[in-house]
């Protein structure tokens, strides 16, 4: 899946009025701006936010938006791309930040977001990420391709109950459930193998990692860049990084506070 947006992640869950200001810019949506302000998110998806997430993606400004996205690069024109959304928003969790940081009781993950599938009448999907803003919840981006749901299939499938969550850094995705955490794709299998590792050993490798790398680091405060390859300061104002050709990925902030770059998938799903 390829980002859109230059995402600052939720870190702090500080972000999601940025965000929802910086999709709106990138793709020329009217819709209302919320506050900055800092919002909790969730710590579980309830029926209810999963209903309240789902309005804002069905939102009548937000398929407008989703026809202007379609369409870009001359997929399809803006009237004929009659996008719809499939199905329920399905909560999103990334590796927590409070688990690399060894804190006693933290979870593998933490819920980030809730996607919804948006799908246009010429078959492209997209994902729609919605958080919840001062303003209520809103769709803070628009990411190309089904990662998100086709993972979370996956990892129903090969660990029922389990907790499916994407390491952002290596754009991995894996199943946590127990005390083992299986890879959901190649780049999974590259850091941990086929067979997956113990919930341990899984810790050790990612406080190696990223431990001095976290939200208040020094590493952080000076504006290092970890992922793939370092990425210059982002400027003034909101940060705007259209991708090249549709295929080149924007950089995104991860929850961990350091910089991967979001590049079209490399890899294929593991079974």
């Amino acid at each position: 899946m390829t980002a859109v947006t230059v995402l600052t992640v939720l870190t702090g869950r500080a972000s999601a009025a940025l965000l929802a200001a910086t999709a709106a810019a990138l793709i020329g949506a009217a819709a209302p701006q919320a506050s900055a302000a800092p919002v909790p998110q969730p710590q579980s998806a309830t029926a209810e936010t999963k209903a309240a997430a789902a309005q804002a993606a069905a939102a009548p400004e937000t398929l407008a938006t989703l026809s202007r996205f379609f369409a870009r690069e001359g997929k399809v024109a803006p009237d004929a791309a009659r996008p719809r959304v499939e199905g329920e928003a399905i909560p999103v969790s990334y590796l927590s930040p409070d688990f690399v940081a060894g804190k006693a009781g933290a979870s593998v993950a933490r819920l980030e977001f809730l996607a919804s599938k948006a799908v246009s009448s010429d078959g492209q999907q997209a994902a729609l990420w919605t958080a919840r803003t001062e303003a209520g919840w809103q769709v803070v981006n628009i990411a190309t391709g089904d990662d998100e749901f086709r993972y979370a299939q996956l990892g129903a499938a090969k660990l029922p109950g389990g907790t499916v969550f994407r390491e952002p850094q290596i754009d991995a995705w894996y199943v946590a459930g127990g005390s083992r955490v299986l890879p959901l794709d190649e780049d999974a299998e590259r850091a941990v193998g086929a067979g997956g590792t113990s919930l341990a050993a899984y810790r050790s490798r990612v406080t190696r990692a990223y431990g001095d790398k976290l939200p208040g680091s020094a590493y952080a405060q000076r504006g290092g860049a970890g992922g793939y390859a370092a990425a210059p300061a982002a400027p003034a104002g909101p940060p705007v990084a259209p991708a090249a050709g549709g295929a080149a990925g924007a950089l995104v902030v991860c929850a961990l506070g350091v910089i991967a770059v979001r590049r079209s998938r490399r890899g294929r799903a593991t079974a």
